[in-house]
């Protein structure tokens, strides 16, 4: 089992059923060339391991998150240390975005979250990826 003092990537947690979070998953790995990013859903076990260690919900499912360096980022400050780290316009678009204040962010992400699985859909359980991804992910 994976603990948080072993882990030796960045970690993106995402809700492993929403189909939004899973496309944005697929996007982090294409524009991942060096495969720094490694991924758990939040369902998962060092999901839930991780929710618990940073005393939030173990049963909301509502926020990208991001851990690295043993620091948690939450919602559209997570996206965009994401995107910093990402091959493409994606870096060119975190630091616009970086303008934008945080509670302004926060706000469209929030929409967007309420009315994801409305929009993109919902899947019966957690995406699988390919067998040679999977060395990319956690539980």
């Amino acid at each position: 089992m994976q603990t948080l003092q072993t882990l030796q990537h960045p970690v993106i947690l995402f809700d492993g059923v929403c189909n939004l979070c899973n496309s944005s998953v697929q996007q982090v790995i294409q524009h991942d060339p060096e495969r720094k990013f490694r991924f758990a859903s939040l369902q998962g076990e060092l999901g839930q391991q991780v929710l618990a260690y940073f005393h939030l919900p173990a049963d909301q499912f509502n926020s990208f998150i991001f851990l690295q360096d043993g620091r948690l980022y939450y919602k559209s400050t997570a996206a965009i240390k994401v995107m910093q780290q990402m091959h493409g316009g994606w870096k060119w678009l975190s630091y616009l975005l970086w303008v934008v204040p945080f509670f302004i962010r926060d706000f469209f992400y929030d929409f967007i979250a309420r009315n994801r699985y409305k929009w993109f859909g919902k899947q019966e359980s957690c995406w699988v990826p390919t067998p040679e991804l999977r060395a990319l992910f956690y539980d």
